[in-house]
């Protein structure tokens, strides 16, 4: 009676895919942020009007891959990166008053790229290729603000800052990489280019902006 469920559990673990997770960590090749920076105001200010980008230069996160038939694999990522920056702006009322600005901005940005993944026959190295769509948001995001009126300074904190644009916005996302096999892990370097729809911050004034193009490297280790 056990003889004819041999087949059909042979039948199944052949379809039954490995699911693999893993960590990814790397670095932006592009910039997070455009800025336009003014120069030093000389004299008893001290001011230095426009916007500094000091957004971190690394991508951190988790991937999970489910390895499908005719060397394809399907892969979800949860990628973080920190995202800072600061303006300043010094405004005239005619009157010889001077109303000075500061702000600064930041940000937890969590990117969740889907992605269908091809790898090529080659021993050793596998190259593969990856395309798919990514959903980016924006957790935490709080601007500090410090506005001075002549001796009188007000501070304020909001998180609607009047340079957002989008929480939330989507991209389209290519990649190439090897996959490298050493004992049980796997290791994965890879260049991804992501094409966002919309960018997270615009400045009304065009001073600061969030890049639509993005390239990163990244190393995944999976298990």
């Amino acid at each position: 009676m056990r003889l004819p469920l041999l087949p059909l559990l042979a039948a199944a673990s052949a379809f039954a895919q490995p699911l693999t997770f893993g960590v990814k960590a790397g670095m932006p090749l592009t910039d997070f942020l455009s800025t336009v920076e003014s120069q030093r105001v000389e004299g008893v200010l001290g001011i230095f009007p426009g916007f500094f980008s000091n957004t971190r230069p690394y991508v951190l996160g988790a991937t999970a891959e489910l390895r499908l038939p005719a060397s394809l694999g399907l892969e979800l990522d949860a990628l973080y990166r920190r995202t800072n920056y600061s303006g300043t702006d010094l405004a005239n009322n005619g009157l010889n008053v001077i109303t000075t600005t500061i702000s600064s901005t930041s940000a937890n940005a969590w990117e969740f790229p889907l992605l269908l993944k091809y790898r090529f026959h080659v021993p050793v190295l596998r190259p593969y290729a990856d395309a798919g769509y990514a959903w980016d948001t924006l957790a935490g995001l709080t601007q500090a603000i410090r506005q001075t009126v002549a001796t009188i300074t007000n501070s304020s904190t909001t998180s609607t800052p009047a340079d957002l644009n989008k929480k939330g916005t989507g991209g389209f996302v290519v990649g190439a990489g090897l996959e490298i096999h050493a004992l049980f892990i796997h290791v994965s370097p890879e260049v991804r280019y992501t094409r966002w729809i919309s960018p997270h911050f615009q400045d009304p004034a065009g001073l600061v902006e969030s890049k639509q193009n993005q390239a990163e490297f990244l190393l995944g280790i999976t298990f």
